[in-house]
């Protein structure tokens, strides 16, 4: 077995075990998938169909569309299912602070001047001409933004940059998502706070919050807005929200500031703490959208420790007072205080395992308190070949659990009906390299191949 895909079943392996919480969790029944459809869809921009155009809805968040402005990045999204795009969510993530705000923010490459436009035009060849304008945003000041388009009856959809914080002529760096949101707008996130979410919540730096959500469950995958400003305080939360919901299409809102806060501070602070996170929480409820409160990170510098207690108490005054009305998010001061290796030189700010840590953290939980509703989306009672995992649904995991099984059998192998292991009916309906010789690795590159679109279907074994 190559190193590579030993290293993508440890990886895989380690998301098998879920943490367990004993607070009492609000259910949020009525989540669904907001699917991302454009994932390695034709993409083009005025270089034609180029490297960096593929960049921009590739897999890896790591890469980006890269490109001098005034410049467009086009998705030819005719294969996909037109019930499946009817109505959309077309985000774009640049890896900036959040907002223009703060000592120390930051502005790098972000769309200033845009247009989010859509065409009629039959797929297959780029289409000069036909293009309408559906969202129109000048004079923006934040790193990632999500619009809803409305899409039923176009097959194109294309961001279209005049401009950027560096003026016309300067680049453009961005990531360029769009979500299926057909059945309404459940599965988006963003992330609000200081260093510490600026540090940890993107997702393109290890996996992201959305990656190990959809690693949980493949039906999901989020979207995720990293809302985090470095040096910032709750009452410069409080001061923007109204401002920054405003802007934001999605439902579910963390508030998680107070780092800062704490710092250096006698503790006299956190009933001023206390009022500029409890209107924040009323801020985000009265734009019907649902606030989450996690706990504020441990830390071994006595400046931020010495009354972080205090801070944290707050936090559950406010978990008490509003019930079941906000999400209990992580309780990072637990588990810093139990792993403060996670913690970089300065005490403070984790390293990056971890900020690999918070996120997945962050995924676990929320997957426990939001997404395993009653209600959510049962998979499909018939699996089509290929759903090795049974989900009603054909992707990248299935293939992942094929070389899991095939490379560990004893921790995997074919085995009951826990989702670690493929059960004989997952199996079955894995083998689709024809010939009917039981799960192999060509299994898992013939559904790769079908993913990307080199083959039209998966045959049947």
């Amino acid at each position: 077995m190559n190193r590579k895909l030993k290293r993508l079943i440890s990886s895989a392996a380690s998301l098998t075990a879920v943490l367990t919480f004993s607070a009492s969790m609000a259910t949020y029944a009525d989540i669904e998938p907001n699917p991302l459809i454009s994932r390695n869809a034709p993409a083009y921009d005025n270089a034609g169909a180029s490297y960096s155009a593929k960049q921009g809805n590739d897999e890896h968040y790591f890469s980006f569309w890269n490109v001098s402005a005034p410049n467009y990045l086009a998705y030819d999204l005719s294969a996909v299912p037109q019930e499946q795009r009817k109505s959309v969510m077309a985000v774009w993530y640049n890896t900036s602070s959040y907002d223009g705000i703060g000592q120390y923010q930051s502005r790098n490459m972000e769309p200033f001047s845009y247009t989010i436009e859509v065409n009629k035009a039959d797929g297959g060849e780029y289409p000069e001409d036909g293009w309408e304008v559906a969202v129109t945003v000048d004079d923006n000041t934040l790193s990632s933004r999500q619009h809803a388009v409305e899409m039923e009856g176009y097959n194109w959809i294309r961001l279209n940059v005049k401009s950027t914080d560096g003026g016309t002529g300067s680049n453009i760096s961005v990531n360029f998502d769009v979500h299926d949101i057909s059945g309404g707008i459940s599965d988006s996130w963003l992330f609000l706070g200081d260093s510490i979410t600026a540090g940890g919540m993107h997702n393109c730096y290890g996996t992201g919050f959305a990656t190990y959500v959809n690693q949980l469950d493949s039906r999901y995958f989020p979207i995720q807005e990293n809302g985090g400003i470095g040096g910032i305080r709750s009452d410069d939360g409080k001061e923007n929200i109204d401002r920054w919901l405003e802007a934001y299409g999605g439902k579910y809102v963390s508030i998680a500031y107070g780092t800062n806060d704490a710092w250096g501070n006698d503790g006299s602070g956190a009933e001023t703490y206390y009022n500029n996170t409890k209107y924040m929480i009323d801020a985000v409820l009265a734009a019907g959208k649902v606030p989450v409160l996690p706990k504020i990170p441990y830390s071994t510098n006595a400046d931020v420790a010495g009354h972080l207690g205090d801070f944290n108490e707050m936090i559950d005054m406010l978990y008490e007072e509003y019930g079941e009305k906000l999400v209990q998010g992580p309780d990072f001061e637990t588990y810093f205080r139990k792993n403060p290796e996670g913690l970089s030189s300065d005490g403070v700010h984790p390293s990056s395992e971890g900020y690999d840590e918070m996120r997945r953290l962050w995924a676990e939980m929320m997957y426990e308190r939001v997404y395993k509703a009653e209600t959510a989306t049962p998979p499909a009672d018939e699996p089509d070949y290929g759903d090795a995992n049974l989900d009603g649904n054909v992707n990248l995991s299935d293939a992942i659990l094929i070389m899991q099984s095939i490379g560990n059998p004893d921790m995997y192998g074919i085995k009951g009906s826990d989702s670690s292991h493929i059960t004989e009916k997952g199996a079955k309906y894995a083998d689709v390299s024809g010939g009917g010789d039981g799960i192999t690795n060509n299994d898992a590159l013939t559904i790769q191949k079908y993913l990307l679109k080199m083959i039209e279907k998966l045959p049947e074994a």
